[in-house]
């Protein structure tokens, strides 16, 4: 298995908030590709971290980034959604934030700037298409049960990242409606881009802990292993097509 080094990276957001990231990185002389994950509603919890670790072992420097300020974390519904909300409170908040924690992993000493990508999860698969649609430097997007609505549709030349998004079939809180949006958006903008839509699969599907969280806050999310590594996999396939 392939060596790694972690540390947490202390940043600030545009309005001065202190943000704190996990960083992550194969031990290496040579730099890697960078890539920022974005977190679910949650906050930067231990899952993150673990995404962040396992894209590290694959050879890519990762940053799991902050989104709420000093690494906040809930395992409440409704805590979790106030603190998401108050990201759409001020105009570009979220992509700020995020163009914040790009800057950061781009100028770690293991990281080639000039290969970036941003995956996410959630809240955090809104996150980085937001930033690919604010035009941020990237060569590929992932976007996992993510909020796939916009009020900034991509623009052609603008958003320039290879884009794929896996959508689970069954989830109750992004609809199929939004899924063929985000198509016929990405189309108009010549985005080149691949949907999943994976069967049996809720919100939160990537998430081994999401049956425990929809135990406990009636959350309606669930686990599916299958649909987790068909996503894996077409992320491997993505990553290597757009970074190696």
């Amino acid at each position: 298995m392939t060596e790694i080094i972690t540390r947490e990276i202390e940043y600030s957001a545009h309005d001065g908030k202190k943000l704190i990231g996990f960083f992550a990185a194969p031990v290496t002389d040579q730099t890697v590709a960078g890539i920022i994950v974005g977190p679910e509603w949650w906050g930067r919890d231990e899952y993150t971290v673990q995404r962040t670790k396992d894209l590290a072992r694959k050879g890519y420097a990762a940053l799991a980034i902050d989104m709420y300020g000093d690494k906040k974390t809930t395992d409440e519904a409704s805590q979790a959604h106030a603190w998401m909300n108050e990201t759409f409170a001020e105009p570009n908040t979220l992509v700020k934030r995020a163009n914040a924690a790009l800057a950061t992993l781009a100028a770690q000493p293991e990281v080639n700037s000039n290969q970036l990508a941003a995956i996410g999860f959630c809240f955090g698969g809104k996150v980085v298409l937001e930033l690919a649609r604010a035009g941020a430097p990237l060569q590929a997007v992932a976007s996992f049960h993510g909020n796939l609505q916009t009020q900034n549709p991509a623009q052609k030349g603008v958003f320039k990242a290879n884009t794929l998004i896996c959508h689970g079939k069954d989830d109750s809180m992004v609809s199929l409606e939004d899924v063929n949006n985000i198509a016929q958006e990405l189309d108009n903008a010549d985005v080149k881009h691949h949907i999943l839509v994976l069967e049996n699969a809720k919100h939160g599907f990537m998430n081994p802990l999401a049956d425990e969280r929809s135990k406990k806050t009636g959350v309606d999310v669930a686990y599916n292993a299958q649909a987790e590594q068909k996503s894996l996999i077409a992320l491997d396939s993505l990553l290597k097509s757009a970074l190696d």
